[in-house]
């Protein structure tokens, strides 16, 4: 794995030093300390993409509507378990969702390639506060319908994935290319700190009297800051040809661009096998329950905990220039702690394991964001954001059915091990297999600086 800095021009000093004139004596060598605090520097989290106003602020807002979306995300599996006392019908709220996230992040990538992406974001961002002020209704009218709960997770996960295809194509808008691995990390992080902040709201708030009701307040509310950082966007307004385009052609074009790809489609395929094969989440009400005997919110914490403590060291992530290998063997690391948490009946092993999925869970994603971002021109972004969408917010949905269904005819540990065993041997043969993703080198990728210096 090459870590020479992304898109480095040849003349950079650390690429080819100048000749030093004859000296006396050598140059003394620098302190420990600076040696320790130059080390330090470059593994810390890097925020030089906080120093551009407008990414700062959308950090800001998202960073709100994260932690509230995890608290809805939890309660809701947590509510439907409650009233049907099943893992299939936890697992079917990912059904739920599925059709319209395909069909809406499909379409979504395409009018974010014509229209001003501010007004799609806060569009649909506005959506999907109306569908969590619904959930809290059902809660307050005790209306206890599994089914109403499926029809506004399926209109809240179509909301989602417009806002979500909008989002991804406005980040390499508002921070220079070379500043895009950190702005999706500093996203990811935020992101990962909202899941380990969320979780635990919402075991603290379900455990009260009428908890359901606060849970879904507590969304709604901290939602809202989110539609305000999209209120102070700038227009931003696609570049290129495509932008006038409509009907299904333009969804159309994103698709083949990406089949003839492989470094693109390569990046999806290994994280649909990551979350379909090796996504644990809708087991998690029922280990507590027969396995744990509690830990509900702890469960739900873990991977994200692990990736906010890999994220404060991620300075190096940017300077990988092998991003098609690195995202493989991130996502072989992922379910290789997955399956390890599967076999144990410890909660706090349990949650170790899971720390350390995310971790890796962390580097792959930024990876697989990053390369989507650098590797397509502006013109298409949007719609290769919304396949993203697809298939980022998709994958844990089939992959929520998947183990339901499995923990359902055959028991916990063959769907929450025995898969992700399974997921390791698909990533590995997939990469090597396909030659020009296991060799992609991310300073030729056609959308970054050092290529359009070529």
């Amino acid at each position: 794995m090459s870590t020479t800095p992304h898109g480095q021009p040849p003349d950079h000093p650390s690429a080819s030093p100048p000749s030093l004139p004859s000296l006396p004596s050598p140059l003394p060598s620098p302190p420990p300390e600076s040696r320790t605090a130059s080390g330090l520097r470059g593994v810390a989290l890097d925020t030089r993409p906080l120093a551009h106003p407008v990414f700062r602020r959308l950090l800001i807002g998202q960073s709100a509507a994260y932690v509230g979306t995890m608290v809805t995300a939890v309660t809701i599996p947590v509510q439907v378990y409650e009233l049907s006392h099943s893992s299939l019908s936890v697992g079917l709220t990912g059904l739920a969702g599925l059709v319209p996230l395909v069909v809406l992040g499909l379409y979504g990538g395409a009018v974010a390639d014509r229209c001003d992406r501010r007004v799609l974001y806060l569009a649909s961002a506005s959506v999907t506060w109306a569908i969590t002020l619904a959930l809290l209704l059902q809660a307050v009218a005790e209306l206890r319908s599994v089914p109403l709960v499926l029809v506004l997770v399926a209109v809240q996960a179509g909301a989602f994935a417009m806002s979500s295809a909008a989002r991804g194509a406005i980040i390499p808008r508002v921070v220079p290319t070379h500043l895009v691995p950190a702005a999706n990390t500093l996203y990811f992080t935020a992101g990962n700190a909202g899941q380990v902040a969320g979780p635990l709201v919402a075991g603290a708030l379900i455990s009260l009297p009428n908890g359901y009701c606060w849970a879904y307040g507590a969304d709604a509310l901290l939602f809202s800051l989110l539609l305000y950082s999209a209120l102070r966007l700038p227009s931003i307004r696609p570049a290129g040809a495509g932008a006038g385009t409509g009907g299904l052609r333009p969804v159309l074009d994103g698709l083949r661009f990406i089949a003839a790809a492989p470094v693109l489609w390569m990046s999806f395929a290994v994280d649909i096998a990551a979350m379909t094969l090796a996504m644990p989440t809708a087991l998690f009400p029922e280990a507590a329950h027969a396995r744990f005997g509690g830990g509900t919110g702890l469960l739900y914490s873990a991977i994200a905990i692990g990736s906010v403590a890999a994220g404060l060291f991620s300075g190096w992530i940017g300077r990988v220039r092998r991003q098609g290998r690195a995202l493989a063997l991130a996502v072989v690391a992922w379910a290789a702690a997955i399956a390890l948490a599967g076999t144990v009946r410890s909660l706090p092993a349990a949650v170790l394991l899971l720390a350390a999925a995310g971790a890796a869970d962390l580097v792959s994603a930024v990876y697989r964001e990053t390369v989507l971002q650098t590797y397509a021109p502006d013109a298409l972004r949007g719609r290769l954001q919304g396949v993203f969408t697809v298939v980022v917010a998709g994958g844990p949905r089939l992959g929520d059915l998947r183990a339901g269904a499995m923990a359902s005819a055959t028991g916990l540990g063959l769907a929450w091990t025995g898969s992700a065993l399974l997921c390791i041997v698909v990533v590995l043969a997939g990469a090597l297999l396909v030659r020009p993703f296991w060799h992609y080198d991310v300073a030729a990728a056609p959308g970054t600086d050092a290529h359009r210096q070529r």
